[in-house]
């Protein structure tokens, strides 16, 4: 019995062989491919994360290097000259926004920042960073409709700078002589749950100078 019993096994592992090439010989190539396509991958990972890098870096160094200039219009100029594509247009604009606006000039500034601020492929909070820059920069070709409308679009509601713009509304009604309504707005910024205690310490700071009182929360 026991050599009948071997003798079986030898078969069955035979036939087991057999089933086993032949599942191979018909189906083996998908695992050749998927490991094929696995290494493949990860080949075109590590080229996409190399080039990213290779990229960030040099537009690192075209920033710096136009930083370098000796003056601030050299420096606007040579940041003009940098050509960037996707999200490395907010660093660049930004910058150059940055760098005009220091150096007094306003209309580079802000056709910079509405270059951004208009840019519907962006993320809402970076066109909306750009639209408060533009506000803060005080170009005298913004007229006073058109700066009340930025403010207005930046403070509704689930909008990222609400609580700054509406700080800014007030701003405008200080400068207008309005303070009644300016220290109605900058008591709604006081007791507004989202408001961070640095921005709540600064508004009642004004609410006290402009002669009125904090709320009780």
């Amino acid at each position: 019995m026991s050599n009948n019993d071997s003798f079986i096994e030898e078969v069955t592992e035979e036939v087991r062989r057999d089933r086993l090439f032949a599942l191979m010989r018909r189906y083996g190539w998908i695992a050749i491919l998927a490991v094929v396509l696995l290494v493949g991958g990860a080949a075109y990972n590590e080229w996409r994360k190399a080039r990213d890098a290779a990229a960030a870096e040099a537009l690192g160094d075209a920033i710096l290097s136009a930083l370098d200039q000796p003056d601030s219009a050299a420096r606007v100029a040579a940041l003009q000259e940098i050509n960037v594509s996707g999200d490395a247009r907010i660093a660049k604009n930004m910058i150059l926004a940055n760098e005009a606006g220091a150096g007094g000039d306003s209309k580079t500034a802000v056709a910079a920042l509405q270059t951004l601020a208009q840019d519907e492929s962006l993320p809402q909070i970076d066109r909306d960073l750009a639209q408060l820059k533009i506000f803060m920069l005080e170009d005298a070709s913004i007229d006073k409709a058109t700066r009340q409308a930025m403010l207005e679009k930046l403070a509704i509601p689930g909008a990222p700078f609400r609580l700054l713009a509406e700080e800014l509304q007030a701003a405008m009604l200080i400068k207008d002589g309005d303070k009644t309504a300016a220290i109605a707005k900058l008591q709604d910024v006081f007791s507004d749950s989202e408001a961070s205690n640095g921005m709540r310490q600064r508004v009642s700071q004004l609410i006290v100078a402009l002669g009125g009182q904090l709320e009780a929360s």
